[in-house]
C-alpha cells in the first residue's frame, strides 16, 4: 500500500513539473512518459495516457491564443488535415508493434528527443524569410509531426514551433499559437 501511495505522489509531482514545463516551453511529456512506464503501465497505455494529458493542456493553450487573436486557423487547414493523416498512420504503426518491441524502442526515442533539445538551434521572436510554401509545409512538416505525434509524441510541442519559424518564417508567438492546433491534430490515438 505504501508503495502505491508513494508512486501516486511521485506521479503527481512529475505531472506538476511536466505541466509547468509544458506551459513555458512545451515537451512535458519527456518527463511524464518515463514516469508512467516506471510505475508499470504497459508501453501503449503509457503513450496514450501521456497523449491525453498533453492534449488537454494544449487545448487550453489553443483557446487562449485564439481568444487573444494570435491564432488564424484558416491558413492552417491543409496542415491540420495532413497532421491528422500522419497521426492516424503513426497510431496504426505503434499499435501494430508488440509491447516488448515498444519497451525496447521507447528509451531510444526518448534519448533521441533529448539530444534534439540539447543540440537544436535557438528560435528568435522576430519574423524570418519564408523558405517553403504553406502547401509544401503541410505535406512535409505537418504530415511528419503528425506521424511522430501518433506514434510517440514527447517533444512535439517544441519541435513544431521551430519548424514554423524555420520553414515559414513566423515569429515565435505566432508559431507557438499555430503549434497548438497542429499538436491537437497530430495527437490522435485511435
Amino acid at each position: 500500500m505504501d508503495i502505491f501511495l508513494n508512486a501516486q505522489f511521485i506521479l503527481l509531482g512529475v505531472a506538476f513539473f511536466a505541466g509547468l514545463i509544458s506551459s513555458i516551453a512545451g515537451s512535458g511529456g519527456i518527463l511524464t512518459l518515463p514516469a508512467l512506464l516506471w510505475v508499470g503501465l504497459p508501453p501503449l497505455n503509457a503513450l496514450a495516457t501521456n497523449k491525453v494529458q498533453s492534449t488537454l493542456g494544449t487545448l487550453s493553450s489553443a483557446w487562449n491564443f485564439f481568444s487573444k487573436g494570435h491564432l488564424d486557423i484558416k491558413p492552417l487547414y491543409s496542415s491540420v488535415v495532413m497532421a491528422v493523416l500522419g497521426s492516424v498512420a503513426g497510431t496504426f504503426l505503434v499499435q501494430s508493434l508488440d509491447a516488448s518491441t515498444l519497451t525496447r524502442l521507447i528509451p531510444f526515442l526518448l534519448l533521441a528527443i533529448a539530444l534534439y533539445f540539447l543540440f537544436s538551434p535557438k528560435v528568435s521572436a522576430a519574423d524570418h524569410p519564408q523558405k517553403i510554401s504553406l502547401r509544401w509545409f503541410a505535406c512535409t512538416a505537418a504530415l511528419g509531426i503528425g506521424f511522430y505525434g501518433g506514434f510517440f509524441g514527447p517533444g512535439m510541442g517544441s519541435i513544431m514551433p521551430f519548424l514554423f519559424v524555420w520553414l515559414l518564417g513566423h515569429n515565435l508567438v505566432k508559431a507557438t499559437a499555430e503549434t497548438s492546433i497542429i499538436f491537437m491534430s497530430g495527437s490522435l490515438r485511435l
